[in-house]
């Protein structure tokens, strides 16, 4: 007798993205802003890039300041395809 192995397809890690709230002023939207470091190709000198993402909020204690992890998700709204994950820091 043959065995069949099933091969279940991967489920594909989502991206994590570690940030600071800037703005809680909308109902179970947060925006977060993403600092990195860039090296410029020419002068190679370090800077600062950052991009803002709005992230869906379930969780009613994320305040202005904090410091979250946000993870992607399926689009929950026109500009919101992040979520905040519980486990932040």
């Amino acid at each position: 007798m043959t065995e069949e192995t099933i091969i279940k397809p991967s489920v594909p890690q989502r991206r994590r993205l570690d940030g600071t709230v800037v703005s809680t002023k909308m109902q179970k939207t947060v925006t977060v802003r993403i600092d990195r470091t860039v090296l410029h190709e020419k002068y190679q000198k370090r800077f600062r890039v950052s991009k803002t993402y709005l992230a869906h909020n379930e969780f009613p204690e994320v305040k202005v300041g904090d410091a979250v992890t946000i993870e992607e998700t399926r689009p929950v709204s026109t500009r919101k395809r992040w979520r905040i994950v519980k486990d932040a820091k």
